[in-house]
């Protein structure tokens, strides 16, 4: 049987090798001054406009980045995605978080068994529950309306709807849907995200969404049980059924919590957790703080460019071309990150939210035959909106590393200010930024143009910006749901692409594993030490010392303590 073939093996990638070489000659400022070429590296879809132009890249390098997509089958691998094929192999699941935004009338195939009816039948009954819960028809134990919601997970049920509602908080339409109402996340077992959460909070008009897939997960259902403990304090044991609803696919858990099974909201195991946002995971708490309608427009967004992925032609493809010029970057160039910049202070938790999707998705050391990577794959991701990022690190992005950025704009604020006198908006001064910021990268400034402006010559070296730093630009009409699901997909598809061509999976994440598993240990020490006075044992030198330390330092901590202790602030 021959041996998997590494996509580093095929002749498409040695020619990127050898073609990287030629394009560190250019520089970016001569680059720029091609203006045919620039116009060729323009892509508009649906309104938005991406200007992938500041890559170090020429034509060339895009016929052959397009080539090597071909010889690492990129659109058979897209094909088996969309068609239900388990290319999560590892796991042996389909990878299908495409269906979750789905039209009602499509049809999505897994197992022959077309999953769109299902993931419409679990919407409707949300669209029913939320509506329910929103208009004052379910009310809590004691009969008042249900206004606040916490919503209890971590990862990929945290950090997705967490993007989703923070982007959604300062748009017109969603403000009017959620006056009076609140929505909270508690992902944190630190009993300090508890306190934040609850405070100001009556159990009364509290309702707790639990989202865990087995009710198992260690974090989720100790916060769970939390708050279920603050909620059996104030209303006693039989408002649970009242106050909490769950998302999960263990029914019989779910009972065993003291939640109607009723109140479950099913999602499946072809949706990974940090694709999940589409799901019950996220449209659930969204719907009943914004409304079903506002969030099924972040849906269509969504799904606008699941089709688009699919069907446009590769030069005209927008995840497509992100997610082959992020390899180029990563594997060719060598730039181990990537700054997510968003210029709209609605953005603050998506880089959060891609930090996720992204290293949990590709950073990975094996191919998905299971052969070691003689490359390097993922990349770093973080980053803050504009202008706030240009205040903290924009100086080693201009001046130190250099490090391919995302620049996000959006032509229409959610909330314009315009002050008389002032000779721009608030709004201009922003993107004033976006469209200044990647020149600078590009450009640099040299010593020839210092000397000019007469800058004194022991700060030269220090003035001097070599530039040729790259980044893309991505200009968005606007910020409502149909756009926040739209960039939503577009990072989703542009990562699967790079795993793609890496030929790595991007759908499992084995790597979170070792550390629970340790976990687990430690808290058995933990246990045995406070109730039985056991000394700490079986763990290395470094641990052992920390853990007793812990352990004496707070001797006053009860094993078993006799009434529940809840936060207080």
């Amino acid at each position: 049987m021959a041996s998997p073939t590494l996509i580093s093996d095929t002749d498409a990638w040695k020619d990127l090798k050898g073609h990287v070489e030629e394009t560190k000659k250019t520089h970016l400022r001569d680059l720029m001054g091609d203006v045919d070429r620039c116009k060729s590296m323009t892509v508009e879809f649906d309104g938005m406009l991406l200007d992938y132009s500041r890559q170090r890249a020429t034509l060339e390098t895009i016929d052959k980045l397009f080539k090597l997509a071909q010889v690492a089958h990129l659109k058979e691998k897209i094909n088996h995605m969309y068609t239900g094929e388990r290319i999560n192999s590892t796991e042996n699941r389909p990878v299908l978080h495409v269906a979750l935004r789905a039209s009602r009338d499509a049809v999505i195939q897994s197992d022959g068994k077309n999953v769109v009816p299902e993931v419409w039948k679990v919407l409707d009954k949300i669209q029913e529950f939320s509506e329910r819960v929103r208009s004052g028809s379910w009310v809590g134990a004691t009969g008042k309306a249900l206004k606040d919601v916490i919503a209890v997970g971590i990862g990929g049920s945290f950090l997705g709807p967490l993007f989703v509602h923070t982007a959604l908080q300062t748009e017109p339409e969603a403000i009017e849907s959620a006056r009076g109402r609140q929505l909270h996340f508690l992902a944190n077992v630190d009993p300090i995200d508890v306190a934040r959460n609850i405070t100001g909070l009556n159990p009364e008009t509290t309702l707790v969404v639990v989202v865990s897939k087995t009710f198992t997960t260690a974090e989720t259902m100790l916060n769970a049980r939390t708050l279920r403990e603050w909620i059996s304090a104030a209303l006693g044991p039989s408002a649970v059924a009242k106050h909490m609803v769950a998302v999960s696919t263990n029914l019989t858990l779910v009972e065993k919590f003291g939640i109607d099974p009723n109140n479950a909201f099913a999602f499946w195991d072809w949706v990974g957790g940090r694709y999940s946002v589409c799901s019950a995971v996220g449209v659930l708490p969204l719907s009943l703080q914004y409304g079903f309608s506002v969030v099924e427009k972040f849906l269509k967004g969504a799904s606008s460019i699941d089709q688009h992925f699919y069907s446009a032609p590769f030069e005209k493809n927008i995840p497509v071309l992100l997610g082959l010029l992020s390899v180029w970057n990563v594997s060719f160039f060598g730039y181990p990150a990537r700054a997510i910049l968003p210029y709209s202070q609605a953005l603050e938790k998506l880089a959060p939210h891609i930090q996720q999707v992204s290293m949990e998705s590709n950073g990975k050391g094996v191919s998905i035959d299971g052969v070691p990577l003689p490359f390097e794959a993922g990349e770093i991701d973080f980053g803050e909106p504009g202008t706030n990022g240009q205040h903290s690190f924009y100086q080693l992005i201009h001046q130190g590393r250099v490090i391919p950025c995302d620049f996000i704009g959006v032509v229409r604020s959610q909330q314009p200010v315009y002050l008389k006198g002032e000779p721009v908006s608030n709004h201009d001064e922003l993107m004033s930024n976006f469209f200044a910021q990647p020149d600078a990268l590009a450009y640099g400034k040299t010593e020839e143009q210092l000397h000019k402006e007469n800058v004194p010559p022991h700060l030269i070296p220090h003035k001097t910006f070599s530039g040729n730093r790259p980044s893309f630009s991505l200009l968005l009409p606007s910020l409502n749901a149909y756009n926040i699901g739209q960039l939503l997909a577009i990072y989703e598809h542009r990562i699967a692409v790079e795993g793609f061509i890496w030929g790595i999976n991007s759908f499992d994440q084995w790597g979170v594993e070792l550390g629970k598993s340790l976990a687990t240990q430690v808290r058995k020490q933990i246990n045995a030490s406070r109730s039985k006075g056991e000394p700490v044992e079986g763990f290395n030198f470094s641990t052992t010392t920390l853990l007793s330390r812990y352990l004496e330092a707070s001797a006053d901590v009860p094993a078993n303590p006799p009434t529940t202790l809840l936060p207080k602030i």
